[in-house]
């Protein structure tokens, strides 16, 4: 074993170390590290995996409820009972850095990653989704992410067998360099099967299972910590290879071991791999490890103590278990044709013991590593940012009225961010498992829970627009519209996860971003009664042009007591009466109308009111249980005009008009395609009519009877008139052709 090289300052702050961290280091060792000890302290104190500069701000979230099972970051995914012995799992997380670097593997294994921190908790996965951000649909390089991207994430859903069963995809000239790639997992338990991510029992064997370890992903959590830049091409190494084949093999084989009463403790081998998974199951439990390097099974050869504990090669899981079961264990996996082997056992001391070659290379204190016990945590300077100035004074009367609302309302529905994306889901399976009750395209996704009457709601949500331009309203707005989306599917909103994606945190406008918006996300979560449980934190998301527009996204489950309640938002039936729940106000800034038909993003973010919010969701979920709904639709991108559009023509099959007349003093363009919150399209039988209007009196929410289903055309007031036809083509047919028009150029028959 070559001798390692020598410890110094200069050497720390290359691996992203700063010079006070490096004497903490000295401190709590009492000695300078040796370069493996360098190296594990630079990757479990990185952003990624420390969240040194969010955890204060994480830790006022609202994580409480009687539903949770686990609160968040105790587990390696959130946990919520949903009555009759069962529980969900579910988590959402970034692989930004990866995916714009390599985006087919980035993308793919940011799927396996998710899906491992869901059935390491002893889950089968029952549904994925994501959330995408690329840059401008016009550049070619956008085109190639895009497509790589989306065969990334098919490709590992497809071959592994989970269906892909919603999501969202907006695209922004401010995500050219750095697109967004979240993923969020869902898997069902029995709640008495948990299986915990701690380290129990002195003398219990630690054992790796799964895939041999290599090079590749070594500092990928460093690399995930750092600014997107013309240097990140050389640290492709930095990006893992996935293998889902290899995964679905550790999924079946884990569960049976689950199953047989094998396992004491499990944690996936995700961001810094070994040193993570070793570290973090001894401080969950009380213990320590001492883990011998010389049998971990390697794929490459002359591999060193820091490559070997820092590699994050794929499909690769640390499970502790009682010495008795290891040949249960093994005979497990062995049927699967995958390792199993004893590299370590559990200790009493608080101590992370890595040998190799007979001889000690690193010692730490287990709890010296981990986010919330001995890793930094720092609360970062806070400005309001300059831009702010500017897009507050705002004169939404200056805008210039558009010549024609028709054409300005096709305009919108051929927005790559509004139209339909039927290129891209088509792409995943969506069907696998026979689950799914409502895939791609509606409101919420829903999944049939087997063997009982209960379905899930699941969405992802987030308009970064609006938090660029109010970051405390917008992530609110964020947690609210996906409660609107649950509860138009015919869900109770149970509990969220969230995946924050932000710029660098040491620029003070950045993280007062930050700051405001989780100040926001929680607001909403109490209003709500939707409690946080886990997720992630992107920081770093910039490039040479600058940050991101801060995104916040929230992933939501809720769940649909019987199969009768699902509620979807087309229209049904000729002379069906129309109702708008909540108020219109004409509200511009920051909607798609001002970004796509103006190109400017200026303004505020709509108002929220969070008990309005609640009152009209409540309303609406009385409604469904009363069974007087047909339909129901919440209105977000594009406004009501859109809104209206899409309730027309979702059911491609059999679409249908509708007339409008709604009275209003408000312009125009802004009463069609303002971005009011807290609204809902509904529709009920004529019969039904006067109950749900004195019903919705009650109740003491806005509502108006505003048209009736039927026709061949939308006809909204005297400002649009158009055919189903123009609808369709306008909505189902361009975002194929903004592909084809903006494909990335082939250079020898490979994309340049």
């Amino acid at each position: 074993m070559a001798p390692e090289p020598s410890v110094t300052l200069d050497l720390a702050l290359e691996h992203g170390l700063t010079e006070d961290e490096f004497e903490r280091i000295t401190l709590i060792l009492g000695r300078n590290p040796s370069y493996t000890e360098l190296g594990l302290y630079s990757v479990m104190w990185s952003e990624h995996c420390s969240y040194k500069n969010s955890l204060a701000l994480i830790k006022t979230l609202p994580t409480k409820s009687e539903n949770l099972l686990a609160e968040a970051g105790d587990e390696n995914a959130g946990l919520v009972d949903i009555g009759e012995g069962l529980a969900i799992a579910f988590k959402i997380e970034s692989h930004n850095h990866p995916s714009a670097v390599e985006p087919f593997q980035g993308a793919a294994t940011g799927v396996g990653g998710i899906l491992r921190d869901v059935f390491t908790m002893g889950a089968q996965p029952i549904a994925v989704l994501d959330s995408l951000r690329f840059g401008d649909i016009s550049n070619p390089r956008t085109h190639y992410l895009l497509t790589q991207v989306v065969k990334g994430i098919g490709n590992y859903g497809n071959c592994f067998g989970v269906p892909t069963v919603g999501g969202e995809v907006y695209f922004d000239a401010c995500y050219n360099t750095n697109p967004i790639v979240n993923a969020m997992a869902v898997g069902l338990l029995e709640a008495r099967k948990v299986i915990r991510a701690a380290a129990n029992g002195v003398g219990n064997a630690v054992v790796l299972v799964g895939s041999s370890t290599g090079r590749d992903g070594i500092h990928g959590a460093t690399f995930a910590s750092e600014e997107i830049s013309v240097r990140s091409e050389d640290r492709r190494p930095s990006v893992q290879v996935g293998d889902p084949f290899v995964e679905k093999c550790l999924l079946e084989a884990l569960l049976e071991a689950s199953d047989s009463n094998c396992l004491v403790g499990v944690q996936d081998m995700g961001a810094a791999g070994i040193a993570c998974s070793t570290s973090e199951m001894s401080a969950r439990g009380g213990c320590g490890m001492v883990i011998n390097l010389d049998l971990v099974p390697i794929r490459e050869a002359n591999m060193s103590p820091y490559e070997i504990v820092l590699s994050e090669s794929q499909e690769r899981m640390l499970i502790v278990a009682e010495p008795e079961k290891l040949g249960t264990l093994r005979s497990i996996f062995a049927k699967w044709d995958l390792h199993v082997v004893q590299i370590g056992e559990v200790v009493s001391e608080d101590v992370v013991r890595y040998l190799k070659g007979g001889r000690v290379v690193a010692e730490i204190p287990a709890t010296s590593l981990v986010a919330g016990r001995g890793a930094p945590v720092y609360t970062r300077e806070t400005r309001e940012p300059s831009y702010l100035r500017v897009t507050g004074h705002f004169v939404e009367g200056e805008l210039p009225a558009p010549p024609s609302l028709d054409e300005t309302l096709t305009k919108l529905l051929s927005n790559p961010s509004i139209s339909h994306k039927g290129w891209v889901y088509e792409q995943y399976d969506n069907a696998v498992q026979t689950n799914t009750a409502r895939g791609p395209g509606s409101d919420a996704a829903v999944v049939r829970i087997k063997g009982t009457q209960k379905l899930l709601a699941i969405t992802t949500d987030g308009n970064s627009r609006y938090v660029y331009l109010n970051p405390r309203r917008g992530a609110s707005i964020a947690v609210a519209e996906a409660a609107r989306n649950i509860v138009c599917t015919g869900g109770t909103p149970l509990a969220i996860t969230n995946c924050l994606n932000f710029g660098n945190p040491y620029d003070p406008e950045v993280y007062w971003q930050f700051t405001e918006a989780v100040a926001g996300m929680g607001e909403a979560c109490r209003a709500l009664k939707t409690p946080v449980t886990g997720g992630n934190v992107s920081f770093y998301n910039e490039g040479p042009d600058g940050a991101i527009f801060p995104t916040p996204v929230i992933g939501m489950i809720g769940l649909i007591e019987d199969e009768e309640f699902i509620l979807t938002p087309d229209f049904k039936d000729p002379d069906d009466i129309i109702i708008l729940l909540g108020e219109n106000r004409g509200h511009v800034g920051g909607t798609e109308y001002l970004s796509y038909i103006h190109n400017i993003t200026t303004g505020d973010a709509p108002e929220l009111d969070l008990q309005l919010e609640t009152l009209v969701q409540k309303a609406l979920s009385g409604l469904n249980r009363k069974r007087l709904l047909k339909s129901a639709h919440d209105l977000s991108e594009g406004g009501l005009a859109v809104g209206m559009a899409e309730s027309c023509i979702l059911n491609r099959i059999k679409p249908i008009g509708a007339h409008i007349k709604i009275q209003t003093t408000i312009r125009p363009d802004f009463f069609l395609f303002g971005e009011d919150q807290s609204r809902f399209l509904i529709t009920v039988s004529p019969t039904c009519t006067d109950q749900v209007q004195e019903y919705l009196r009650q109740t003491a929410v806005p509502f108006q009877v505003v048209g009736e289903v039927g026709g061949d055309h939308l006809q909204i007031n005297d400002s649009i008139r158009l055919t189903l036809g123009r609808l369709l083509d306008s909505y189902y047919s361009s975002f194929r052709k903004l592909l084809a028009q903006n494909a990335w150029p082939l250079v020898g028959g490979k994309s340049k």
